[in-house]
């Protein structure tokens, strides 16, 4: 965990995204993200994009190869698809985040939980809402398939020894927030998780703020 003292001046994007809404901007090179996890717990399933071409995203894959650890915090470079270092986490004051969970789909929702949960909001559902209204993903032609494995910022995801995961209470807590640096224009697709099924955001999902500086 690491928390900056550093100094900004007043930031180019400041806005607050409700629990269960979707979220998409382009960040661009050298300026930096925050996203703060305004009640504490709630979790924040994000995508990155090369804003350039949205072919080339982010890879859990990748990331988790370059690093050697299945964690994300402090000095973690994310890396995408085609092995390019996309952004880096500068400053968290909440220690780890998961990018091996995956989003909350209707799917998911049916066989981890019951088939009456179905039809409940779900962070895949956001996704695809921000890329069918924002103009930034219809002018990319972005569909489904431009869906790859998302980070869950905030979110506890531990792993026991026999390599199973666990969806757990989240040990971030109200006001912690995760600032990451772009190393490439990067184009950013938040869902801010609408799950009352585990808990992981404490049966409570709950608002974000997200701020991007310049550089």
């Amino acid at each position: 965990m690491n928390h900056s003292a550093a100094h900004f001046d007043a930031p180019v994007i400041d806005e607050v995204v409700p629990a269960g809404e979707p979220w998409m901007d382009v960040v661009k090179r050298g300026q930096r993200l925050r996203i703060v996890d305004l009640e504490g717990n709630q979790a924040v399933d994000t995508l990155f994009y090369n804003a350039n071409d949205t072919a080339e995203h982010y890879s859990a894959q990748n990331t988790i190869q370059s690093q050697k650890r299945i964690y994300l915090t402090t000095g973690t470079v994310l890396v995408s698809n085609r092995g390019h270092p996309m952004l880096r986490i500068e400053d968290d004051t909440c220690g780890r985040h998961d990018t091996l969970g995956g989003a909350c789909s209707a799917e998911s929702n049916t066989v981890r939980y019951a088939l009456e949960k179905r039809h409940m909001h779900s962070c895949r559902d956001s996704f695809l809402l921000a890329l069918a209204r924002h103009p930034l993903g219809v002018d990319a032609g972005m569909t489904k398939r431009d869906l790859p494995s998302n980070i869950n910022f905030f979110m506890n995801v531990p792993v026991t020894p026999a390599g199973q995961l666990r969806f757990a209470d989240g040990i971030s807590a109200a006001g912690r927030h995760v600032e990451l640096v772009a190393l490439m224009d990067t184009l950013v697709l938040i869902s801010n998780c609408p799950q009352l099924n585990n808990p992981c955001n404490a049966y409570n999902p709950t608002p974000i703020e997200i701020k991007v500086w310049a550089p």
